[in-house]
Parts: C-alpha cells; sequence; structure tokens
C-alpha cells in the first residue's frame, strides 16, 4: 500500500479478455482488502487461481499464542528475551518464535537455517520482518523480492509466498499484523502520496520483480493460516503462474536506514521516529543521528510513565546508552503501569554526547500484551531488578 505498481503482461481494462500466445484464456485475480472498499491488486493467472484439492488440516507450524502459567496472575514486571541464544533448525515459517501477543498483533524472533518446502499465506495478519542477520528472495505471485541486514520486508495478508534464504546466518524480528500495517497516516497527502516533510520517500521502498517465472523450484503445496489453524491444499499446477500484475497491494521492502530521523533543540517523544502503524500500534525506527543541541539538553530517553502504552524494542546494533546487559538481538517489554527509563546512570552520562549511532525498532501498543509460553527459555530473568544497581 505505497503507491501503484505494474508489471507483466496485462489487458486494456480490468475484467476483460486476456489470452496467451496459444489463444488460451488468461485467469483474471482480484485480491482485495477491506471487501471491495480498500486498497487492492489484479493479478492474471495461466491457470484459475482457485482449483485446488480439498483442504487438509495440518499441525500447527510454530507455536501456538499461548499465554505462560499464571500470566494474568503474574508480577508486572519488565522483561529481556535473549533471542540471539535460539538456535533451532527451522524454516522462515516454521522457526517463528511468539513471544509477546495481544488481539492487534503477535511480536517474535526467528533464527531460520532451512527453506521451507511449500508456500505460505498468513490469512491472519499482514507479516513485518526485520531482517537482523542473513537475508534471502521472498517469492510470491507478484514476483521476487531481494532482502538483507536492515530491511523490513512487509508481506500483507494471504500473499503467497516462499522465502529462499541465502547461505549467511539468520536472525529476524517478527511482527505478524493482526489488524493490518500501513504508512502512518500524518504522512499522506490527502491524494495519499508520501508528504514531503515525511520521514522518508516512495522512492525509499523496493517492490518486487516480475519475471517468466517466478520460483525456479515449482510446488504445488500451499499451507493456509487463518484463525490461527493451519489447512494445507494441494493445486494440480504450480501457483506461482502469474504473468501480469498491477494494484496497491504487494510486499515490500524498506531499509531501516532510508529512515531520515527528526531531532530538535531538546528531546522529542519517540512518535516522531513512527514508521509503520496498526490498528492499535506504532512501530518505530531509531537509526544513527545528531542528538538534542539545546544548551543543557539530555540526549538519553527520560523516565517516562505512559500509562496507555506497552513497549517493546529490538537491539540491531550500536551502543544502547540507556540499557545494560543488552546486546544486539535482545527484545525487552515494558509493560504500562510501572515507569519505565533509562538504567542507572545512563541519564546524566548522556550529557554533552553529539551522536547516537544505535538501531533499533521499536513498538509502541495500546492493548496490554501477554507474554508467552515459548518465550520463557529466552527470558534473562533478572531484567527487572538492574534498576536497582
Amino acid at each position: 500500500m505505497i503507491e501503484y505498481q505494474r508489471a507483466g503482461k496485462l489487458p486494456r481494462k480490468p475484467h476483460s479478455v486476456l489470452r496467451d500466445q496459444e489463444g488460451k484464456i488468461i485467469h483474471e485475480h482480484c485480491f482485495t482488502r477491506e471487501g471491495f472498499d480498500g486498497p487492492f491488486s489484479i493479478l492474471y493467472h495461466k491457470n484459475p487461481p482457485q482449483n485446488h484439492g480439498e483442504g487438509t488440516p495440518v499441525a500447527p507450524l510454530w507455536a501456538s499464542r499461548k499465554e505462560e502459567s499464571g500470566g494474568e496472575a503474574g508480577p508486572l514486571r519488565r522483561r529481556h528475551f535473549q533471542t540471539q541464544l535460539s538456535d533451532e533448525k527451522l524454516t522462515p515459517t516454521t522457526g517463528r518464535v511468539p513471544l509477546l501477543f495481544n488481539t492487534d498483533l503477535t511480536v517474535g524472533s526467528l533464527r531460520p537455517q532451512q527453506d521451507d518446502e511449500f508456500y505460505f499465506s498468513n490469512g491472519d495478519g499482514d507479516d513485518l520482518f526485520y531482517c537482523h542477520e542473513g537475508g534471502g528472495i521472498l517469492e510470491s505471485w507478484f514476483g521476487s523480492l531481494s532482502f538483507g541486514p536492515g530491511d523490513y520486508v512487509w508481506i500483507p495478508r494471504s500473499v503467497l509466498h516462499r522465502i529462499r534464504l541465502n547461505e549467511d546466518s539468520q536472525h529476524w524480528f517478527w511482527m505478524e499484523c493482526r489488524s493490518g500495517l500501513r504508512i502512518p497516516k500524518q504522512y499522506r497527502t490527502p491524494l495519499g502520496q508520501l508528504r514531503m516533510d515525511a520521514p522518508y520517500t516512495h522512492r525509499d521502498f523496493r517492490g518486487p520483480v516480475l519475471a517468466d517465472k517466478i520460483d525456479a523450484v515449482p510446488n504445488n503445496r500451499v499451507i493456509t493460516k487463518r484463525r490461527d489453524r493451519f489447512t494445507e491444499h494441494r493445486y494440480p499446477h504450480s501457483p506461482m503462474d502469474v504473468i501480469g500484475w498491477d494494484g496497491t497491494v504487494y510486499p515490500v521492502v524498506f531499509p531501516i536506514l532510508n529512515f531520515a530521523p527528526r531531532i530538535g533543540a531538546y528531546h522529542l517523544p519517540p512518535t516522531v521516529h513512527g514508521t509503520f502503524a496498526t490498528g492499535g500500534s506504532l512501530i518505530c525506527s531509531f537509526v544513527p543521528r545528531m542528538v538534542d543541541f539545546g544548551e543543557g539538553a539530555i540526549p538519553c530517553p527520560y523516565p517516562h510513565s505512559n500509562v496507555d502504552v506497552d513497549e517493546v524494542i529490538f537491539y540491531c546494533a550500536g551502543n544502547f546508552t540507556s540499557r545494560k546487559g543488552i546486546g544486539a538481538g535482545s527484545i525487552s517489554y515494558h509493560p504500562a503501569g510501572v515507569v519505565h527509563g533509562p538504567h542507572p546512570g545512563a541519564y546524566e552520562a548522556s550529557v554533552g554526547h553529539a551522536r547516537t549511532e544505535e538501531m533499533a525498532v521499536m513498538i509502541d501498543t495500546f492493548e496490554p500484551l501477554r507474554t508467552t509460553e515459548s518465550g520463557q527459555g529466552l527470558e534473562a530473568p533478572e531484567y527487572d531488578e538492574t534498576w536497582m544497581t
């Protein structure tokens, strides 16, 4: 939902006849959001995209969004998940580890080491990945889209896809956005163009490239997730048979370093770092930047009681001056209801600094998050006590 794109062979008008070189009809596929009132794309398949076999239930491909035992009755505490310690030999789909969730989104991580042997379609929400390490090629109906370290990868809900990993070590931050993902509305003109004072431009996003053959190793297995249930369908042909498409719904890549940060004489709230939004959350990008330059300015984030919002941060790179014991690949969770802010000594130590090199992805979510059972093995248990030292 960035801007209109078109690729491949299209008829002059939608819903009209298009034939291949042998005279066979090409099958139109309308991919719509919000019923027929929202953004959409139209794809053109060599074969009917609806022709698949009876759905077969399959076991969940990753751990369910099950709350940790005693979650509702547990203490209100800050948490630190050490996702860099995870080392399961799984795929871009089966390797997802949910750590936190509410009705709006699921937050987790993964360290895939093998390619999927099927195509996947997430009917529960838009997937947003931040590639911390590794990368590969996203193959979807819309074409091929390469990504690497520092890239956000946005896959709209129900887009059929598969990810081919490169040979590097992989480590991704994952967000399943159940209410959908969008560009914050304050960055758009009334006609939908990105404003000139937005922190990025249309040129900063990268879309897929459609080739004659989308997937070099075709497959006819498709697994779809909907209402947290997984179903397999089999096609009599490869579903990756699109010869053309146009519209505004398609996967995109956004490099985090394309975000242009705003700075001020004195510390600005995290909302100025907003990059993406969901129905109930704001996703922010912290990138290397000059810091507050006013006389006596304190660059370190101030202690705050954000009484309506839970905060999650994935730490990417740099010196995290406000946190102790945090490294690249760590995820912190600070719930509403308790004051949170820099570790002891960090606030005063930041005075006089002119620049920060830190990179991080932050999520502020209005609905309280719940922690999952699957994240317990990655948690640093004494994190909440580190403010006492």
